[in-house]
């Protein structure tokens, strides 16, 4: 019997026209089909119809605290980096109803609402390819399961884009989740624009994406092309000037009481936005919602945040009752204890907890800051 093929590195050149074909043919194959748009001033996740819909001919600006949308002068469908959105609000959604009860006779019949349609993810950076090969650790980790999100992410096709451009605040570099992708998506797309040309190298990732290519009516790619775009993502991650030091796992873990942690807290805000911007951090609270006549209840899920005064609550109050607790906690978990629970960092170097930051806490200068003093508190 001959050995199967290996979709891995099948790849071919389209223009345009060709990431048109794409997106028609994930909606012909029955998948709903999202990407980045612009809407309200930002580059956010909806649905996509045609290419005409990505932000083609815009770019970003990003610094802590700062984020501006602006027309760029490159014609590229991809010259923005990350925004306020990740994919984590598709694949685990801020609001999921669990199940539902409904009164019939002198008892309740129980109803499960775990509901999944088949999505084609367009648009996702290795960045987010990272965060989500690390919930799928979460949300399937051997001892626990999320069955919704394990149905959601099984009916998932992840079209990858390989950055071109870091945002000021990217530090993907350093945390070896981009800016190329290198395993987990369907397809990966690599923008080539120089001159007059622009084209996309598409790359195969799985059979799934393999069966696509025909579809694009590309040519073959050619090891120019594959030189081109390796030259690409290596002049974006030598662009990144943010980094996390490798051993911070260890130093913050190290340092509970350092006077870092006051420091930062006079500046937090506890407002949360890091977290709800983060494509890895999944707290949530459930509530129990019930009609005024008692026939019918139903648990809801909702996206929550460690930084909230109440989410430590238990009897007797808060277990973290201050900004300072509440800021170490998600800094050393996100960095650290993440290792011990489940094998990965918790950060993959997307800057949005940076750019969102209404103050501008730089997570990465808060490391740096308590790593340099080599543990002195």
């Amino acid at each position: 019997m001959a050995a199967k093929k290996n979709p891995a590195g099948e790849a071919v050149i389209v223009g345009l026209d060709g990431i048109d074909a794409l997106v028609k043919a994930l909606s012909r194959e029955g998948y709903a089909t999202l990407g980045p748009r612009v809407e309200a001033g930002a580059v956010v996740y909806g649905p996509v119809a045609s290419a005409a819909d990505l932000p083609g001919g815009w770019t970003d600006e990003q610094e802590g605290g700062h984020y501006r949308l602006k027309k760029s002068k490159s014609p590229a469908l991809f010259d923005h980096v990350v925004g306020p959105h990740s994919w984590k609000r598709f694949l685990y959604p801020p609001v999921q109803t669990l199940w539902t009860a409904v009164r019939k006779g002198r008892g309740f019949i129980l109803g499960d609402k775990v509901e999944a349609e088949r999505m084609a993810l367009v648009g996702v950076r290795p960045c987010e390819l990272a965060a989500i090969a690390i919930h799928d650790k979460v949300f399937d980790n051997g001892q626990f399961t999320d069955s919704g999100y394990l149905l959601r992410r099984k009916g998932a096709f992840l079209v990858a884009v390989n950055c071109g451009r870091a945002a000021a605040t990217c530090f993907c570099a350093s945390m070896n989740t981009g800016p190329r992708a290198s395993a987990g998506y369907d397809l990966a797309l690599t923008e080539l624009v120089d001159g007059k040309r622009h084209e996309f190298l598409v790359e195969a990732g799985s059979e799934k994406g393999a069966r696509l290519l025909p579809k694009l009516k590309g040519r073959p790619a050619e090891d120019a092309d594959r030189k081109a775009a390796a030259k690409r993502s290596d002049a974006c991650a030598k662009s990144m000037t943010r980094t996390v030091p490798d051993d911070i796992g260890v130093v913050l873990k190290a340092n509970p009481t350092h006077a870092r942690w006051d420091e930062v807290a006079k500046r937090c805000l506890n407002c949360a936005n890091c977290t709800m911007v983060c494509p890895t951090c999944f707290c949530t609270t459930v509530e129990d919602v019930t009609d005024l006549k008692g026939d019918s209840a139903e648990r809801v899920r909702k996206w929550d945040s460690c930084f909230t005064v109440d989410f430590s609550y238990i009897h007797g109050g808060p277990i973290r009752r201050d900004a300072k607790a509440r800021y170490r906690q998600w800094m050393i978990h996100k960095l650290s204890a993440w290792h011990d629970q489940f094998g990965t960092s918790g950060c993959v170097g997307c800057g949005r907890c940076i750019t969102w930051c209404p103050v501008g806490i730089d997570i990465t200068e808060e490391a740096r800051a308590i790593r340099d003093s080599d543990g002195r508190a």
